[in-house]
């Protein structure tokens, strides 16, 4: 027992391996109160008079887009201030989208127009052979986080990292890159790392702020390190292929968790109270060794995907679909003690949310397949594309550019119709200016990372402020939103100068990808 277990700074014995086990199950185990979060909801759900204006708007916007005689550009323009006015009143992305685009065709093409492009986008939207990647890459987190695989690596990242300055919160990170190399979802690995985190660094007498916001930005890494959904999505926007497209998040992934850890190693040299130091004699050389081996899992997959794509030897769908296999065979002997019956509910859990985040996904990218087909009709497109010609901006100032508007936009919007809604338009611009389609789903994935944390409205940040409201995770210890918020801006900081270094350095997350196509 000495070797599992070790005494914080108060001599409270800190939880062992099973107890971090069974934390990581809990979010998944639907109860009421922790529902999953199905890809593509709106973040904003307003109420009031400002719901009620909007919904005027939208309606206004609506019938003028459908009835109205208006030159092409215009039609475009209300389609797009629909989709955005759609998205504040919290309607789900995909109905955000598709409905505003099908009542500009209706202007644009007629009723005829719409028929065809009902016949024609839904099948040819989602009907091919890289996006099958998606479900397995889901199914393969899911499972791994329903039979508690995925914990592990906390306690070993505590045990082999617990000593440095800010050692709790930087296994936190630590944690967080590598759950994403086995995880097909953000909010899996924040929930898992909320409730095994938050409590064993606030139990260590950290402040909520380093405690909540290490958490927050450990969570978002999952959109860049393979796999990554995130990047499966814009790859099917985008049209570049899924595996090099994965590849290039890789080394960016890394790096920002590298970055994020010398962000805590600072701050708990310069705020010691922050980040006490906790007591590690309880652990030994041995003790270390069987967590990081208890860890092989993890790094089977890790080896699996990434090394298959690297290598050649496997599609990005053949090694999905080999981890997603390989996770169930592990899974199921992780949890062998505890029988078939538990075996059998805990995969029907991760299929069942597995189907409903693919449909969710699907009808995302039908939606902006429809709004793709607006753009090109109403020309606005090419108007955009011509007035960032007439503007004479260079890559590197139209780059910079889109950083200020994607922070704003991130504050306001879901990560995924933030791109959504933006790429289909910006393409025709990025291949006027050769900037690398691979290249910008990174700097895209980073633009999301910053939206999904930076105040006033970031996902995350208020996924892990609810998280931490629970009484088994703040150990009696108040957590307020504004704690959360605190916590995350350095890393924000930290995130946006990485952004300006790789808009300048662009092989930062070319250069695997070029690697791996010979």
């Amino acid at each position: 027992m000495a070797e599992q277990r070790a005494t914080d700074g108060r001599g409270s014995p800190e939880r062992t391996a099973p107890a971090l086990l069974q934390a990581s199950r809990e979010p998944d185990l639907a109860s009421p109160g922790r529902r999953r979060r199905l890809p593509g909801r709106s973040r904003i759900a307003p109420s009031g008079a400002i719901f009620v204006v909007l919904v005027a708007l939208s309606t206004a916007a609506a019938a003028v887009v459908a009835f109205g005689d208006l030159d092409r550009q215009t039609v475009g323009l209300l389609v797009i201030a629909l989709t955005v006015s759609l998205l504040m009143c919290g309607v789900h992305v995909a109905p955000a989208l598709a409905l505003p685009g099908l009542l500009g065709i209706w202007n644009l093409a007629g009723p005829k127009g719409v028929a065809s492009l009902l016949e024609e986008i839904p099948h040819s939207s989602v009907a091919s052979w890289s996006l099958s990647v998606i479900p397995m890459f889901i199914l393969m987190g899911l499972v791994l986080q329903q039979t508690g695989i995925t914990a592990v690596l906390f306690d070993a990242a505590r045990q082999w990292i617990g000593r440095v300055p800010g050692g709790l919160a930087v296994a936190t990170v630590v944690s967080g890159a590598g759950m994403s190399a086995g995880s097909g979802s953000t909010l899996g690995v924040t929930f898992a790392l909320g409730r095994i985190g938050i409590p064993e660094m606030i139990k260590a007498r950290y402040s909520p702020r380093l405690a909540t916001g290490s958490v927050a930005m450990a969570g978002t890494l999952k959109l860049l390190i393979p796999p990554s959904i995130t990047m499966v999505i814009y790859a099917g926007i985008a049209q570049t292929p899924v595996g090099p497209q994965l590849l290039a998040g890789v080394v960016p992934g890394v790096i920002l968790a590298v970055l994020f850890t010398v962000v805590i190693m600072i701050w708990a040299k310069v705020r010691p109270v922050d980040a006490p130091a906790v007591d590690m004699s309880g652990y030994t050389t041995r003790s270390r060794l069987r967590a990081a081996v208890r860890t092989w899992p993890l790094v089977l997959l890790a080896v699996i995907i990434i090394g298959g794509m690297y290598s050649g030897v496997a599609t990005a769908t053949e090694a999905g679909a080999l981890a997603a296999f390989t996770a169930i065979v592990l899974g199921a002997w992780s949890i062998r003690r505890d029988g078939p019956r538990q075996l059998l509910l805990r995969l029907g859990t991760a299929l069942g949310h597995t189907v409903a985040a693919v449909a969710a996904i699907m009808l995302l990218l039908v939606g902006v397949h429809i709004m793709t087909r607006v753009a090109a009709l109403s020309g606005l497109a090419q108007e955009l594309t011509g007035f960032v010609s007439d503007l004479g901006l260079s890559r590197v100032g139209l780059l910079l550019c889109l950083v200020v508007v994607f922070v704003v936009l991130g504050m306001f919007m879901d990560e995924l119709a933030m791109m959504l809604l933006t790429v289909p338009i910006l393409i025709p611009v990025l291949n006027q200016l050769d900037i690398d389609l691979l290249w910008f789903g990174v700097f895209m994935g980073l633009m999301c990372e910053i939206g999904m944390v930076a105040p006033p409205v970031g996902l995350l940040s208020f996924i892990v402020h609810g998280i931490a409201q629970d009484r088994e995770v703040n150990l009696g210890v108040r957590i307020s939103l504004g704690d959360v918020f605190r916590g995350v801006m350095w890393f924000v900081f930290v995130a946006i100068v990485f952004v300006v270094v790789l808009i300048a350095v662009p092989q930062i997350a070319l250069w695997l990808p070029q690697a791996s196509m010979g």
